[in-house]
């Protein structure tokens, strides 16, 4: 299977630009934009996007997590992550996700996660 060269200009000013993307609902209060994949099956990264107040429940990893905050903030049971941070979530770890303040990030997904 052959899938489409990706590319988001100004990648690090999408934050301002937040209403060119094509959103669709995942959570209450959470908005995911997918670049590949389907969450389901294989790998798949996204744009998501938390209002404020929002969150992710509980969720394990099978894979690697790569998370790139973009804006805002958002935190787990491992701490604060604010703009400007990567974090990597080994296989076999599971958190929940919460952002006070809102935020936008990137999710790079090894494996599909499974919500617990």
């Amino acid at each position: 299977m052959t899938f489409p060269c990706i590319q988001l200009d100004d990648f690090f000013n999408l934050a301002s630009r937040l209403d060119e993307i094509d959103w669709q609902p995942f959570r209450d209060g959470v908005d995911i934009h997918r670049l590949y994949g389907d969450g389901l099956t294989g790998p798949s990264a996204a744009l998501i996007r938390f209002s404020k107040e929002s969150s992710v429940p509980l969720h394990h990893h099978d894979g690697y997590e790569h998370i790139l905050i973009l804006a805002g903030s958002q935190r787990d049971e491992n701490g604060l992550l604010k703009t400007g941070t990567l974090r990597i979530h080994p296989p076999g770890t599971q958190h929940s996700v919460i952002s006070d303040a809102g935020c936008v990030v990137l999710a790079i997904y090894e494996k599909p996660v499974r919500f617990l």
